[in-house]
């Protein structure tokens, strides 16, 4: 028997989480040198992160289904064996065109690691600790984000910008069979106590006789809309934070590719700290100011919401630095946000959907990064970044106040409710 496996079992995702995102923002670090040795534009560079994120879209409700069919241990294993090889893959570009290619495989593969996530912390954790276990798994999406700049410009420098692309895929085949080795279900895991078991409780508390629902009953409720609409909403920032900030610093800011490695972690340290903080905060509002558990999740998503206004204002920094600190407040926010409202579709959607649901809001979601992204390739160049900023903060304003009027008004009709 282990103890506390269950926060064992988190870190090993928190794990995964990591690599995947390494794996992710290592065209982001290394645009600057890649725009100059391929030769392409910011217009065209806007297609190659297009490219990751249509197929990152369209593959997050099916990723989802397919963890939900087959569980957590196959699938997620191969998705990472996936993911990994199509990283790899990107060390033979030569052109922006085929980067365009790569990055497409990348997306199919990865749209998984959130779904399998949220996934896991629905059959690990009781329904008070979901915020908390979502805000450390979910510190793997910064982590990652923030490793990318030192590592992978120490690895162009020292070699060549095909090697840091195999080494941070590479890396992602070891977790891959490690995770398949050490993961099972909280009912067959050899190594949970009968404590531990007692404490998570059996996730399976839906209708004994329930089936796996269609995309589009799922669809129809109105507090998948609750969740749906605000990461709609929020998402712009982060891809805006993973795909856009080296490009920014080296352009607006005119830093170079050894300055972007010294600063360009930062907002995702930042960010990983507000992932935290934000599982954190709905227990203590709950214990602390008697909040029940889903207005505990939609008050942290408000303060969320106000610390984006930081990077908003980017526009007035008159230094590079000032604009990074801008930049950590709004990472602070946006990850506090975006743990508070993944743990909402553990408490409103059963076991059995949970992963195709996360997905599903997903896809949602990462309609909205993309369309933003697009509009970023066509308009930086005429308008600057500040006033796409600012929209930023707008957005994720307009998002607290979505969450707030779908999840509080209208009738629960046919929602699948957990316990608070």
């Amino acid at each position: 028997m282990l103890r506390g496996l269950r926060w064992w079992i988190i870190a090993l995702v928190c794990g995964g989480t990591i690599l995947n995102y390494l794996a992710r923002n290592s065209l982001s670090v290394l645009a600057p040198q890649l725009r100059t040795e391929l030769g392409f534009s910011t217009q065209q560079y806007s297609y190659i992160v297009a490219a990751f994120q249509i197929t990152y879209t369209i593959m997050q409700p099916l990723c989802g289904y397919v963890l939900d069919l087959f569980g957590l241990r196959l699938g997620f294993a191969l998705f990472a064996l996936f993911w990994s090889l199509a990283n790899m893959l990107h060390a033979l570009a030569s052109s922006w065109q085929h980067l365009v290619f790569f990055r497409g495989l990348l997306g199919l593969s990865e749209a998984a690691a959130i779904p399998a996530g949220i996934k896991a912390v629905s059959e690990w954790f009781p329904a008070r600790e979901r915020s908390v276990a979502v805000g450390y798994f979910n510190a793997g999406t910064s982590l990652g984000a923030m490793l990318a700049p030192p590592l992978v410009i120490f690895i162009a420098a020292r070699h060549s910008w095909q090697l840091a692309f195999a080494v941070t895929g590479g890396v992602g085949l070891f977790w891959a069979a490690l995770w398949f080795r050490c993961y099972a279900s909280p009912a067959q895991h050899p190594a949970l106590s009968p404590a531990e078991r007692a404490h998570i409780g059996s996730p399976q508390n839906a209708p004994a006789n329930m089936t796996r629902p269609s995309l589009l009953s799922i669809a129809r409720r109105r507090r998948f809309w609750a969740i749906a609409l605000p990461r709609f909403l929020a998402e712009p920032a982060w891809q805006t934070f993973n795909f856009w900030i080296p490009l920014y610093l080296a352009t607006e800011r005119h830093l170079e590719l050894k300055q972007i490695a010294a600063f360009a972690w930062l907002p995702f340290l930042a960010a990983d700290l507000g992932g935290i903080a934000g599982g954190y905060l709905s227990p203590l509002l709950m214990k602390h100011a008697g909040l029940r558990l889903l207005t505990s999740r939609a008050a942290g998503v408000a303060l969320g919401a106000l610390c984006m206004i930081g990077p908003g204002c980017i526009g007035l920094a008159r230094d590079p630095y000032t604009a990074i600190g801008l930049l950590c407040l709004g990472g602070f926010g946006h990850q506090m946000i975006s743990a508070l409202l993944n743990a909402l579709s553990t408490d409103v959607f059963a076991p059995a959907e949970i992963a195709t649901a996360n997905g599903l809001t997903g896809t949602v979601s990462w309609t909205g990064g993309l369309l933003f992204s697009l509009a970023v390739g066509a308009l930086a160049g005429r308008i600057g970044f500040a006033p796409l900023f600012a929209c930023l903060a707008l957005f994720d304003l307009i998002g607290a106040a979505v969450l707030f009027s779908l999840l509080f008004t209208g009738r629960k009709s046919d929602l699948f409710e957990r316990s608070e």
